[in-house]
Protein backbone atom coordinates (compact mmCIF):
# COMPACT_ATOMS: atom_id res chain seq x y z
CA UNK A 1 0.00 0.00 0.00
CA UNK A 2 2.69 2.52 1.04
CA UNK A 3 4.94 1.37 -1.82
CA UNK A 4 2.13 2.18 -4.25
CA UNK A 5 1.67 5.58 -2.62
CA UNK A 6 5.27 6.60 -3.44
CA UNK A 7 5.66 4.89 -6.82
CA UNK A 8 6.25 8.16 -8.73
CA UNK A 9 9.41 8.70 -6.69
CA UNK A 10 10.84 5.69 -8.48
CA UNK A 11 11.19 7.88 -11.56
CA UNK A 12 14.36 9.98 -11.59
CA UNK A 13 12.81 13.11 -13.07
CA UNK A 14 9.94 13.21 -10.58
CA UNK A 15 12.27 12.50 -7.66
CA UNK A 16 14.45 15.49 -8.56
CA UNK A 17 11.43 17.72 -9.13
CA UNK A 18 9.82 16.70 -5.83
CA UNK A 19 12.97 17.55 -3.88
CA UNK A 20 13.10 21.09 -5.24
CA UNK A 21 9.35 21.51 -4.84
CA UNK A 22 9.47 20.56 -1.15
CA UNK A 23 12.08 23.25 -0.47
CA UNK A 24 9.97 25.79 -2.34
CA UNK A 25 6.76 24.76 -0.54
CA UNK A 26 8.41 25.33 2.84
CA UNK A 27 9.45 28.80 1.65
CA UNK A 28 5.97 29.56 0.32
CA UNK A 29 4.36 28.79 3.68
CA UNK A 30 7.04 30.89 5.37
CA UNK A 31 6.05 33.85 3.22
CA UNK A 32 2.32 33.33 3.72
CA UNK A 33 2.74 33.23 7.49
CA UNK A 34 5.10 36.21 7.58
CA UNK A 35 2.98 38.30 5.22
CA UNK A 36 -0.05 38.06 7.55
CA UNK A 37 2.15 38.86 10.56
CA UNK A 38 3.77 41.82 8.82
CA UNK A 39 0.45 43.39 7.85
CA UNK A 40 -1.31 42.64 11.12
CA UNK A 41 1.39 43.63 13.62
CA UNK A 42 4.00 45.79 11.89
CA UNK A 43 2.18 47.82 9.23
CA UNK A 44 -1.22 48.19 10.95
CA UNK A 45 -2.65 48.12 14.44
CA UNK A 46 -4.10 44.61 14.25
CA UNK A 47 -6.25 45.48 11.23
CA UNK A 48 -7.78 42.17 10.12
CA UNK A 49 -9.42 43.91 7.17
CA UNK A 50 -5.99 44.80 5.80
CA UNK A 51 -4.99 41.14 6.02
CA UNK A 52 -8.15 40.20 4.15
CA UNK A 53 -7.37 42.69 1.39
CA UNK A 54 -3.88 41.24 0.91
CA UNK A 55 -5.35 37.73 0.73
CA UNK A 56 -7.97 38.83 -1.80
CA UNK A 57 -5.37 40.53 -4.00
CA UNK A 58 -3.27 37.37 -4.01
CA UNK A 59 -6.19 35.04 -4.72
CA UNK A 60 -8.09 37.17 -7.24
CA UNK A 61 -5.72 36.93 -10.29
CA UNK A 62 -6.52 33.26 -11.12
CA UNK A 63 -10.18 34.23 -11.46
CA UNK A 64 -9.48 37.48 -13.32
CA UNK A 65 -7.07 35.84 -15.77
CA UNK A 66 -8.91 32.55 -16.19
CA UNK A 67 -9.43 32.83 -19.96
CA UNK A 68 -5.76 33.54 -20.69
CA UNK A 69 -3.97 31.26 -18.23
CA UNK A 70 -5.51 28.09 -19.60
CA UNK A 71 -4.84 29.02 -23.21
CA UNK A 72 -1.17 29.67 -22.44
CA UNK A 73 -0.88 26.44 -20.42
CA UNK A 74 -2.00 24.46 -23.47
CA UNK A 75 0.31 26.31 -25.87
CA UNK A 76 3.64 26.67 -24.05
CA UNK A 77 6.55 24.29 -23.61
CA UNK A 78 6.02 23.51 -19.91
CA UNK A 79 9.63 23.05 -18.83
CA UNK A 80 10.87 26.38 -20.17
CA UNK A 81 7.79 28.25 -18.99
CA UNK A 82 8.24 27.02 -15.41
CA UNK A 83 11.82 28.27 -15.43
CA UNK A 84 10.46 31.76 -16.14
CA UNK A 85 7.58 31.73 -13.65
CA UNK A 86 9.58 30.23 -10.79
CA UNK A 87 12.37 32.77 -11.34
CA UNK A 88 9.80 35.58 -11.35
CA UNK A 89 8.19 34.40 -8.10
CA UNK A 90 11.60 34.14 -6.44
CA UNK A 91 12.58 37.62 -7.60
CA UNK A 92 9.35 39.15 -6.27
CA UNK A 93 9.85 37.52 -2.87
CA UNK A 94 13.45 38.75 -2.59
CA UNK A 95 12.49 42.28 -3.67
CA UNK A 96 9.78 42.46 -1.01
CA UNK A 97 12.19 41.07 1.56
CA UNK A 98 14.75 43.76 0.76
CA UNK A 99 12.09 46.45 1.26
CA UNK A 100 11.19 44.98 4.65
CA UNK A 101 14.79 44.51 5.81
CA UNK A 102 15.68 48.11 4.91
CA UNK A 103 12.58 49.44 6.67
CA UNK A 104 11.22 51.02 3.48
CA UNK A 105 8.15 48.82 3.03
CA UNK A 106 4.64 50.32 3.07
CA UNK A 107 1.27 48.59 3.18
CA UNK A 108 0.41 49.48 -0.41
CA UNK A 109 3.67 47.89 -1.53
CA UNK A 110 2.78 44.62 0.21
CA UNK A 111 -0.60 44.78 -1.55
CA UNK A 112 1.14 45.34 -4.88
CA UNK A 113 3.59 42.48 -4.43
CA UNK A 114 0.73 40.18 -3.34
CA UNK A 115 -1.17 41.03 -6.54
CA UNK A 116 1.89 40.60 -8.78
CA UNK A 117 2.73 37.26 -7.16
CA UNK A 118 -0.89 36.18 -7.62
CA UNK A 119 -0.69 37.10 -11.32
CA UNK A 120 2.46 35.04 -11.86
CA UNK A 121 1.03 32.13 -9.83
CA UNK A 122 -2.15 32.22 -11.95
CA UNK A 123 -0.05 31.29 -15.00
CA UNK A 124 2.39 29.07 -13.10
CA UNK A 125 -0.06 26.77 -11.28
CA UNK A 126 -1.90 25.20 -14.26
CA UNK A 127 1.38 24.58 -16.08
CA UNK A 128 2.96 23.12 -12.95
CA UNK A 129 0.05 20.73 -12.41
CA UNK A 130 0.13 19.53 -16.01
CA UNK A 131 3.92 19.19 -15.84
CA UNK A 132 3.46 16.43 -13.24
CA UNK A 133 2.02 14.30 -16.04
CA UNK A 134 5.01 15.02 -18.27
CA UNK A 135 7.31 13.85 -15.49
CA UNK A 136 5.65 10.48 -14.93
CA UNK A 137 3.27 9.85 -17.84
CA UNK A 138 -0.49 9.25 -17.87
CA UNK A 139 -0.25 5.99 -15.91
CA UNK A 140 1.09 7.61 -12.73
CA UNK A 141 -0.35 11.10 -13.16
CA UNK A 142 -2.88 10.65 -10.34
CA UNK A 143 -0.14 9.44 -8.01
CA UNK A 144 2.13 12.38 -8.91
CA UNK A 145 -0.69 14.87 -8.28
CA UNK A 146 -1.34 13.34 -4.86
CA UNK A 147 2.36 13.35 -3.95
CA UNK A 148 2.50 17.03 -4.94
CA UNK A 149 -0.21 17.56 -2.31
CA UNK A 150 1.89 15.66 0.25
CA UNK A 151 4.80 17.99 -0.49
CA UNK A 152 2.63 21.11 -0.26
CA UNK A 153 1.17 20.10 3.10
CA UNK A 154 4.56 19.03 4.44
CA UNK A 155 5.60 22.59 3.70
CA UNK A 156 2.49 23.68 5.57
CA UNK A 157 3.75 21.89 8.68
CA UNK A 158 7.36 23.09 8.50
CA UNK A 159 7.13 26.56 6.92
CA UNK A 160 5.18 28.43 9.64
CA UNK A 161 7.56 27.17 12.34
CA UNK A 162 10.60 28.32 10.35
CA UNK A 163 8.86 31.65 9.72
CA UNK A 164 8.27 32.12 13.45
CA UNK A 165 11.98 31.59 14.10
CA UNK A 166 12.96 34.04 11.35
CA UNK A 167 10.56 36.71 12.61
CA UNK A 168 11.79 36.37 16.18
CA UNK A 169 15.52 36.01 15.53
CA UNK A 170 16.21 37.72 12.19
CA UNK A 171 13.22 39.90 11.37
CA UNK A 172 10.28 39.53 8.97
CA UNK A 173 12.23 40.56 5.90
CA UNK A 174 14.55 37.56 6.00
CA UNK A 175 11.59 35.21 5.81
CA UNK A 176 10.68 36.71 2.43
CA UNK A 177 14.28 36.56 1.26
CA UNK A 178 14.64 32.91 2.27
CA UNK A 179 11.43 32.13 0.39
CA UNK A 180 12.84 33.84 -2.67
CA UNK A 181 15.99 31.74 -2.43
CA UNK A 182 13.91 28.58 -2.04
CA UNK A 183 12.62 29.01 -5.59
CA UNK A 184 16.13 28.38 -6.81
CA UNK A 185 15.70 24.83 -5.49
CA UNK A 186 12.96 24.38 -8.08
CA UNK A 187 15.08 26.04 -10.76
CA UNK A 188 17.99 23.71 -10.03
CA UNK A 189 15.69 20.69 -10.15
CA UNK A 190 14.25 21.84 -13.49
CA UNK A 191 17.73 22.28 -14.93
CA UNK A 192 18.74 18.81 -13.67
CA UNK A 193 15.92 16.92 -15.40
CA UNK A 194 16.55 14.57 -18.31
CA UNK A 195 14.55 16.33 -21.00
CA UNK A 196 14.55 13.28 -23.25
CA UNK A 197 12.67 11.30 -20.56
CA UNK A 198 9.76 13.74 -20.33
CA UNK A 199 6.35 12.51 -21.53
CA UNK A 200 5.63 15.70 -23.43
CA UNK A 201 2.11 16.71 -24.39
CA UNK A 202 1.77 18.14 -27.88
CA UNK A 203 0.92 21.88 -27.67
CA UNK A 204 -2.63 22.69 -28.76
CA UNK A 205 -2.90 24.48 -32.10
CA UNK A 206 -5.93 26.28 -33.54
CA UNK A 207 -7.47 24.61 -36.56
CA UNK A 208 -8.15 27.91 -38.31
CA UNK A 209 -8.16 31.68 -37.83
CA UNK A 210 -11.73 31.68 -36.52
CA UNK A 211 -10.83 29.18 -33.83
CA UNK A 212 -7.85 31.33 -32.84
CA UNK A 213 -10.14 34.32 -32.29
CA UNK A 214 -12.57 32.22 -30.24
CA UNK A 215 -9.85 30.36 -28.35
CA UNK A 216 -10.24 32.27 -25.09
CA UNK A 217 -13.75 30.86 -24.61
CA UNK A 218 -13.01 27.36 -25.89
CA UNK A 219 -12.12 26.01 -22.47
CA UNK A 220 -15.27 27.43 -20.87
CA UNK A 221 -17.46 25.90 -23.62
CA UNK A 222 -15.65 22.58 -23.32
CA UNK A 223 -16.28 22.36 -19.56
CA UNK A 224 -19.88 23.54 -19.88
CA UNK A 225 -20.69 20.74 -22.34
CA UNK A 226 -19.20 18.10 -20.02
CA UNK A 227 -21.68 17.25 -17.26
CA UNK A 228 -19.02 15.55 -15.14
CA UNK A 229 -16.56 18.45 -15.26
CA UNK A 230 -19.29 21.02 -14.68
CA UNK A 231 -20.51 19.06 -11.66
CA UNK A 232 -17.03 18.90 -10.14
CA UNK A 233 -16.56 22.66 -10.56
CA UNK A 234 -19.85 23.33 -8.80
CA UNK A 235 -18.79 21.03 -5.95
CA UNK A 236 -15.42 22.81 -5.73
CA UNK A 237 -17.17 26.18 -5.57
CA UNK A 238 -19.47 25.08 -2.74
CA UNK A 239 -16.64 23.61 -0.67
CA UNK A 240 -14.15 26.36 -1.50
CA UNK A 241 -16.54 29.20 -0.69
CA UNK A 242 -18.33 27.84 2.38
CA UNK A 243 -16.43 24.77 3.58
CA UNK A 244 -12.67 25.15 3.36
CA UNK A 245 -12.38 28.23 5.57
CA UNK A 246 -10.26 26.60 8.25
CA UNK A 247 -8.21 29.71 9.12
CA UNK A 248 -11.52 31.15 10.35
CA UNK A 249 -12.72 27.95 12.02
CA UNK A 250 -9.46 27.19 13.81
CA UNK A 251 -8.67 30.72 15.00
CA UNK A 252 -12.18 31.46 16.28
CA UNK A 253 -12.62 28.08 17.97
CA UNK A 254 -9.17 28.37 19.59
CA UNK A 255 -9.73 31.88 20.94
CA UNK A 256 -13.49 32.09 21.56
CA UNK A 257 -14.43 28.54 22.53
CA UNK A 258 -11.38 26.80 23.99
CA UNK A 259 -9.50 29.95 25.10
CA UNK A 260 -6.04 28.66 24.23
CA UNK A 261 -2.97 30.71 23.39
CA UNK A 262 -0.57 30.67 20.47
CA UNK A 263 0.78 27.21 21.33
CA UNK A 264 -2.68 25.65 21.38
CA UNK A 265 -3.55 27.43 18.16
CA UNK A 266 -0.41 26.01 16.55
CA UNK A 267 -1.29 22.46 17.64
CA UNK A 268 -4.69 22.76 15.95
CA UNK A 269 -3.04 23.91 12.71
CA UNK A 270 -0.64 20.97 12.92
CA UNK A 271 -3.58 18.59 13.42
CA UNK A 272 -5.12 19.91 10.23
CA UNK A 273 -1.81 19.50 8.39
CA UNK A 274 -1.43 15.91 9.63
CA UNK A 275 -4.89 15.15 8.25
CA UNK A 276 -4.12 16.65 4.84
CA UNK A 277 -0.88 14.69 4.53
CA UNK A 278 -2.71 11.47 5.46
CA UNK A 279 -5.38 12.27 2.86
CA UNK A 280 -2.74 12.94 0.22
CA UNK A 281 -1.01 9.63 0.94
CA UNK A 282 -4.35 7.83 0.71
CA UNK A 283 -5.05 9.47 -2.66
CA UNK A 284 -1.53 8.62 -3.83
CA UNK A 285 -2.09 4.93 -3.05
CA UNK A 286 -5.12 4.74 -5.37
CA UNK A 287 -4.52 3.36 -8.85
CA UNK A 288 -7.62 5.03 -10.31
CA UNK A 289 -9.49 8.23 -9.53
CA UNK A 290 -13.21 7.53 -9.89
CA UNK A 291 -15.93 10.16 -9.82
CA UNK A 292 -17.77 8.16 -7.15
CA UNK A 293 -15.00 9.02 -4.66
CA UNK A 294 -16.01 12.69 -4.76
CA UNK A 295 -19.44 12.46 -3.07
CA UNK A 296 -17.92 10.07 -0.54
CA UNK A 297 -15.22 12.61 0.30
CA UNK A 298 -17.78 15.42 0.53
CA UNK A 299 -19.94 13.40 2.97
CA UNK A 300 -16.94 12.59 5.20
CA UNK A 301 -15.94 16.27 5.11
CA UNK A 302 -19.46 17.27 6.15
CA UNK A 303 -19.40 14.79 9.02
CA UNK A 304 -15.98 16.06 10.17
CA UNK A 305 -17.21 19.68 10.24
CA UNK A 306 -20.30 18.61 12.17
CA UNK A 307 -18.18 16.73 14.71
CA UNK A 308 -15.96 19.80 15.01
CA UNK A 309 -18.99 22.02 15.64
CA UNK A 310 -20.23 19.65 18.35
CA UNK A 311 -16.81 18.95 19.91
CA UNK A 312 -17.06 19.11 23.71
CA UNK A 313 -13.36 19.75 24.20
CA UNK A 314 -10.12 20.90 22.63
CA UNK A 315 -8.70 17.47 21.76
CA UNK A 316 -11.97 16.25 20.30
CA UNK A 317 -11.87 19.27 18.00
CA UNK A 318 -8.27 18.44 17.05
CA UNK A 319 -9.35 14.92 16.04
CA UNK A 320 -12.17 16.39 13.96
CA UNK A 321 -9.61 18.59 12.19
CA UNK A 322 -7.50 15.56 11.29
CA UNK A 323 -10.59 13.94 9.81
CA UNK A 324 -11.55 17.13 7.94
CA UNK A 325 -8.01 17.47 6.58
CA UNK A 326 -8.03 13.92 5.26
CA UNK A 327 -11.44 14.33 3.59
CA UNK A 328 -10.73 17.73 2.05
CA UNK A 329 -7.36 16.73 0.62
CA UNK A 330 -8.72 13.45 -0.76
CA UNK A 331 -11.51 15.39 -2.46
CA UNK A 332 -9.22 18.01 -3.99
CA UNK A 333 -6.60 15.46 -5.13
CA UNK A 334 -9.18 13.15 -6.72
CA UNK A 335 -10.96 16.05 -8.44
CA UNK A 336 -7.65 17.36 -9.80
CA UNK A 337 -6.53 14.00 -11.16
CA UNK A 338 -9.96 13.09 -12.55
CA UNK A 339 -10.32 16.39 -14.41
CA UNK A 340 -6.88 16.03 -15.99
CA UNK A 341 -7.27 12.38 -17.01
CA UNK A 342 -10.83 12.87 -18.30
CA UNK A 343 -9.84 15.83 -20.48
CA UNK A 344 -8.45 15.84 -24.00
CA UNK A 345 -4.68 16.55 -23.77
CA UNK A 346 -5.04 19.61 -26.01
CA UNK A 347 -7.61 21.10 -23.62
CA UNK A 348 -6.00 20.08 -20.34
CA UNK A 349 -4.33 23.42 -19.60
CA UNK A 350 -7.57 25.34 -19.99
CA UNK A 351 -9.54 22.90 -17.87
CA UNK A 352 -6.92 22.91 -15.08
CA UNK A 353 -6.84 26.72 -15.22
CA UNK A 354 -10.62 26.93 -14.86
CA UNK A 355 -10.51 24.49 -11.94
CA UNK A 356 -7.79 26.50 -10.21
CA UNK A 357 -9.65 29.78 -10.74
CA UNK A 358 -12.95 28.42 -9.39
CA UNK A 359 -11.29 26.80 -6.39
CA UNK A 360 -9.01 29.72 -5.49
CA UNK A 361 -11.52 32.43 -6.37
CA UNK A 362 -14.41 30.98 -4.39
CA UNK A 363 -12.77 31.45 -0.98
CA UNK A 364 -12.69 35.29 -1.07
CA UNK A 365 -16.38 35.20 -2.03
CA UNK A 366 -17.58 32.94 0.79
CA UNK A 367 -15.07 33.64 3.56
CA UNK A 368 -16.55 37.05 4.56
CA UNK A 369 -19.99 35.45 5.05
CA UNK A 370 -18.53 32.59 7.10
CA UNK A 371 -16.56 35.12 9.18
CA UNK A 372 -19.70 37.18 9.78
CA UNK A 373 -21.57 34.06 10.96
CA UNK A 374 -18.69 33.25 13.33
CA UNK A 375 -18.80 36.81 14.72
CA UNK A 376 -22.58 37.02 15.09
CA UNK A 377 -23.59 33.49 16.04
CA UNK A 378 -20.36 31.84 17.12
CA UNK A 379 -17.70 29.65 15.44
CA UNK A 380 -19.69 26.46 15.96
CA UNK A 381 -22.38 27.81 13.61
CA UNK A 382 -19.70 28.70 11.07
CA UNK A 383 -18.55 25.07 11.14
CA UNK A 384 -22.20 24.14 10.64
CA UNK A 385 -22.14 26.11 7.38
CA UNK A 386 -19.05 24.12 6.35
CA UNK A 387 -20.89 20.89 7.12
CA UNK A 388 -23.86 22.02 5.04
CA UNK A 389 -21.59 22.83 2.08
CA UNK A 390 -20.31 19.25 2.13
CA UNK A 391 -23.85 17.83 2.08
CA UNK A 392 -24.84 20.13 -0.79
CA UNK A 393 -21.71 19.20 -2.76
CA UNK A 394 -22.44 15.50 -2.26
CA UNK A 395 -26.04 16.08 -3.34
CA UNK A 396 -24.87 17.73 -6.57
CA UNK A 397 -22.63 14.73 -7.34
CA UNK A 398 -25.33 12.17 -6.54
CA UNK A 399 -27.79 14.02 -8.77
CA UNK A 400 -25.30 13.81 -11.64
CA UNK A 401 -24.72 10.09 -11.03
CA UNK A 402 -28.48 9.49 -10.97
CA UNK A 403 -28.94 11.26 -14.31
CA UNK A 404 -25.99 9.32 -15.74
CA UNK A 405 -27.46 5.96 -14.74
CA UNK A 406 -30.89 6.94 -16.03
CA UNK A 407 -29.38 7.90 -19.37
CA UNK A 408 -27.48 4.61 -19.61
CA UNK A 409 -30.64 2.62 -18.82
CA UNK A 410 -32.64 4.51 -21.46
CA UNK A 411 -29.86 3.98 -24.02
CA UNK A 412 -29.89 0.23 -23.39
Amino acid sequence: MMGQAFRSLGRRNYRIWATGALVSNIGTWMQMTTQDWLVLTELTRHDATAVGIVMALQLAPPLLLILWTGKIADRVEKHRFLLLTQAALGTLAIALGVLVVTGMVRLWEVDLFAFLSGCVAAFDSPVRQIFAGELVGEEDLANAVALNSVSYNAGRMIGPAVAGFCIAELGSGWSFILNGLSFYGVLMSLLSLRIQDLHRLAPAKPENAHQEKQDLLTGVRYVWKRDDLRTILFMLFLLGAFGLNFPIYISTMAVSVFHVGAHGYGVLNSAMAVGTIAGALFAASRRTMKFSALPQGAVVFSLACLLGALSPGYWAFAVALVMAGMASLTFTAVSNSYMQLATDPGMRGRVVSIRFAVFAGSSPLGAPLVGMIANCFGPRWALGVGSLSGILAAGVALLYLHRLRAGQENAS
